[in-house]
Parts: structure tokens; C-alpha cells; sequence
């Protein structure tokens, strides 16, 4: 092995290292998630394809590697979808990033509840939860509840 390619193993091997120390460290904080917008793409009388936007707080040091989320989202207490979604992104330490996930859905049996909640003009609660895959080498599964309002119209959380 040539002088070159051992300096970039050792690096290789010291930056490795070097991230498994924070994974053990005590100041590591769970980064946050909150549904921002709901956008409708397109709605037809069997299938609604829509645009959730799902931001992430990263509160760490570190940057923060996101493979994959699994959840679910309840409106007004409706299941109106459970999915997976394979982000494989990033959110730099102390930062935040909004991710879109589209996603499709039938809500043909909860029709009617769900129009009658949107066209009341009052806020409806909505219930995001699952879990966020993260890490590359190391692997962090979070799982999370949060809970707020959309508000009917602009589809916007509060």
C-alpha cells in the first residue's frame, strides 16, 4: 500500500472514530419534526395526491443524516395516511430543513367528516407520528408524536 492511500485510510479511520464519540455523548438532543403545509396536487373522487412538508430541527452539534420516515397522519382523528418515505437527506448542526413528501391516499369513507371539519373554518387538529431513520454508518431509529392544527383554506399549520 503506497504512503497516499495509507494517509487516507487513516482518515478515514480517525473521522469514522470521531463520529462514533458523539453518537455516546450525553449533549446529543432528539431533533424535532412538525408538519408545516399540507398541498393538494390532485383529487380525484378515489385517489388525493398531496405534498406534505415536514420540517426538521437539528438541536446538535453534529450534522444529522436522515435515511428514511415512516408515519402516519390523522386529521381531525381520520386516518389519512400511513406511509414510508425514503429521504435520504441532511440538516446541518443548529439548523433546520423542510422536506416534501408526496403522498397519496383514498379517503373516500371519510369524506364526509373530513369536508364538514374543513368547511366549519375552524382550525382541525392534525396528528403526525412514526419514526425517523437516522445515522449512515450508525444507525438511530427517533419515534415521535406531534401534534398541532391546520387551518382550513390555505392548508398551513399553525
Amino acid at each position: 500500500m503506497n504512503p497516499l492511500s495509507r494517509l487516507l485510510l487513516l482518515s478515514l479511520m480517525l473521522s469514522v472514530l470521531g463520529g462514533c464519540a458523539s453518537w455516546g455523548s450525553d449533549d446529543w438532543r432528539e431533533p424535532q419534526l412538525r408538519l408545516v403545509k399540507v398541498q393538494k396536487v390532485k383529487a380525484t373522487m378515489h385517489q388525493q395526491q398531496f405534498i406534505l412538508h415536514v420540517r426538521v430541527d437539528n438541536p446538535n452539534d453534529s450534522r444529522l443524516f436522515i435515511r428514511n420516515l415512516d408515519f402516519s397522519v390523522r386529521l381531525n382523528d381520520i386516518p389519512v395516511v400511513e406511509d414510508n418515505a425514503s429521504l435520504w437527506r441532511s440538516v446541518a448542526a443548529h439548523e433546520q430543513r423542510t422536506f416534501k413528501i408526496e403522498v397519496r391516499t383514498n379517503l373516500w369513507r371519510h369524506l364526509k367528516p373530513l369536508v364538514k371539519a374543513i368547511r366549519s373554518k375552524r382550525p382541525v387538529p392534525y396528528q403526525l407520528s412514526g419514526e425517523l431513520n437516522t445515522g449512515l454508518l450508525w444507525h438511530r431509529s427517533l419515534h415521535f408524536w406531534r401534534s398541532g392544527e391546520i387551518i382550513p383554506g390555505d392548508f398551513h399549520s399553525e
